[in-house]
């Protein structure tokens, strides 16, 4: 199973109170992309990501957290 990709850009977005045409024109994407996101129905590329990051201030790994699959084992000592 693939791993899961989780992401904060809504709680991110509205803790600053933008709406998602005034991050998506910050961004350069469209609203549509920017709900897509929010909604775990895109996944974002990595240079959209790291212009969130920017856009935010923050590192990607705030904005974005991916699980691991299941079946991935910690390697040992």
């Amino acid at each position: 199973m693939p791993p899961t990709l989780h992401n904060r850009l809504r709680e991110l977005r509205q803790a600053r109170s933008w709406t998602q045409e005034e991050l998506a024109a910050l961004t350069g994407v469209s609203r549509q992309s920017i709900n897509s996101i929010e909604r775990d129905r895109y996944i974002p590329s990595l240079p959209l990501a790291l212009t969130l990051a920017q856009v935010f201030r923050c590192p990607v790994e705030q904005l974005f957290t991916l699980d691991p699959p299941n079946n991935h084992k910690e390697p040992q000592p």
